[in-house]
């Protein structure tokens, strides 16, 4: 799998041309945790964002258009989920149980892959995938204009990023957009975790339980 991994960027790479390869700039996110290579100057967002169980949080949107496509990082702040939802428990007076506000953050990854294969005439490839340990999900698909899309979801901190790069028909694959993705923290350097138990540790429960 690595090996084919370099294989890859070392595809893209030649393929793309030094034109091409010379807009990507990094960039970097101590507030949202995240950095990685753009395409160039990102606009940035700030919104309100529907979860699967119809609560509203934060978010913010990173994005890039030039005239190969569009490029979006987008960071889902889950962090006062439970909250929202034990007010709505207390709204709907028993109907609503607690446990979904749980649910909502871990089946966030699923939730923003569904939105993406829905939206798609067809999907060339759709499987788990995971940086510095960090549980994600890839997807690369085909949208009705022939355009292609290019997708990596990943859930740290009670918070959901989701990166797509939807380029036109015949354009060169992305994929320094989705493979340059680190995690950082409050001092910009990158996080890294010894093991998948360690980060369910740093989440707060030993066996993951909790996001």
């Amino acid at each position: 799998m690595a090996i084919l991994r370099l294989f890859t960027m070392i595809s893209i790479l030649l393929f793309s041309g030094s034109v091409f390869a010379q807009r990507w700039v990094p960039f970097a996110s101590t507030e949202d945790g995240f950095r990685m290579m753009a395409p160039g100057e990102f606009e940035i967002e700030e919104i309100d964002f529907e979860t699967e169980y119809g609560i509203i949080v934060p978010a913010r949107i990173y994005s890039h258009e030039n005239d190969i496509g569009t490029f979006t990082m987008t960071v889902v702040d889950y962090s006062d989920s439970q909250r929202l939802h034990e007010e709505r428990i207390e709204e709907l007076d028993g109907v609503y149980i607690s446990i979904y506000g749980e649910v909502d953050v871990r089946g966030s990854v699923a939730f923003a892959a569904k939105k993406i294969r829905d939206r798609a005439s067809s999907i060339e490839y759709d499987a788990y995938h995971y940086i510095s340990r960090v549980d994600g999900h890839q997807l690369q698909t085909t949208n009705p204009d022939r355009s292609r899309t290019f997708a990596a979801i990943y859930l740290r901190n009670s918070r959901l990023y989701a990166s797509e790069a939807t380029v036109k028909e015949g354009s060169t694959p992305p994929g320094m957009f989705q493979q340059s993705l680190e995690f950082i923290d409050d001092n910009g350097e990158q996080v890294r975790y010894g093991s998948f138990r360690e980060v369910y540790k740093v989440l707060g429960a030993p066996d993951g339980s909790r996001f």
